[in-house]
């Protein structure tokens, strides 16, 4: 059987559109380093920008159970173990690229990975999501029993979060894109805690994104505190300053208002089915 066809053999159009588009971002790096756009140091730039993009997709993974409850979109579970498996195969591709980086040399990998905290962290986070790859079969179910098999992969949200403390540790400069990808995680992780009942109301989901969005800021504000010895209030009141660029938690909020019309959308689907037909 083939990615984009169900168990039958017949195609699945939103599993072959996904399946496409997850070769987008390991197309766009190599046509930037075709064309000499990945600036003087293209190794380090595609090893960053895979990393980044891994992250992105995992986290798309862990959005999709959100989006199918609250859109009223079962089929969209079809596409998740393949966005899974995507995030693990862009993180071998950037360890692959680190070694590359380091011309090969094994035992200079592993004695970096073991001096440097920030790849420790992110060596375990590689280790896990490898093993929830490698088991993510049909068969490993049936070979761990469904209760084992998931208990196994709710381990992705520990090693998300090790993700997370490896991109903060290695960004230099600039940590706004993560800030906001973890706000987001935190609103996902917000969702899957509520009560059954109230993960698809409009309520609960304004809630989650106004929490999610205050929980951004206050990640901001302790990471550059600690980091530079900013003022956190500083980085606070920058959240409400009209004239100052849009910040992470002002972004968090805006995708997860995103998230109230496929609400609507779920709910108008929802009617749809119940309405007795003629």
């Amino acid at each position: 059987m083939v990615p984009w066809t169900d168990y039958k053999g017949r195609l699945v159009p939103l599993k072959l559109v996904t399946f496409l588009a997850l070769f987008g971002p390991g197309l766009w790096v190599i046509w930037q380093w075709s064309q000499d756009d990945l600036g003087p140091k293209p190794i380090t730039e595609a090893l960053h920008q895979t990393g980044t993009w891994s992250v992105h997709i995992l986290l798309l993974s862990l959005a999709i159970t959100p989006l199918r409850a609250i859109a009223q979109w079962p089929r969209l579970i079809d596409i998740r173990r393949m966005v899974g498996v995507a995030a693990c195969v862009y993180l071998v591709i950037h360890f692959g690229l680190y070694i590359y980086d380091q011309k090969g040399d094994l035992l200079r990998v592993a004695s970096e990975i073991a001096l440097r905290f920030y790849l420790t962290i992110g060596f375990v986070a590689l280790l896990g999501i490898v093993a929830l790859g490698v088991t993510s079969t049909d068969g490993w179910v049936h070979r761990l029993g469904s209760v084992r098999w998931n208990e196994l992969h709710r381990t992705i949200y520990v090693l998300t979060v090790l993700a997370f403390i490896h991109a903060f540790l290695q960004t230099k400069v600039d940590v706004s894109d993560w800030v906001m990808l973890s706000g987001l995680f935190f609103a996902m992780m917000m969702w899957r805690f509520a009560k059954k009942r109230r993960q698809e109301g409009l309520t609960a989901l304004l809630i989650i994104a106004a929490l999610a969005s205050v929980a951004t800021a206050a990640v901001e504000a302790l990471w550059y505190f600690g980091k530079t010895g900013v003022a956190a209030s500083r980085v606070l009141l920058a959240n409400f300053d009209p004239d100052m660029a849009m910040r992470p938690a002002q972004w968090v909020l805006v995708w997860l208002c995103l998230v109230l019309p496929l609400r609507a959308f779920g709910l108008w689907r929802s009617a749809k089915s119940r309405k007795p037909r003629a």
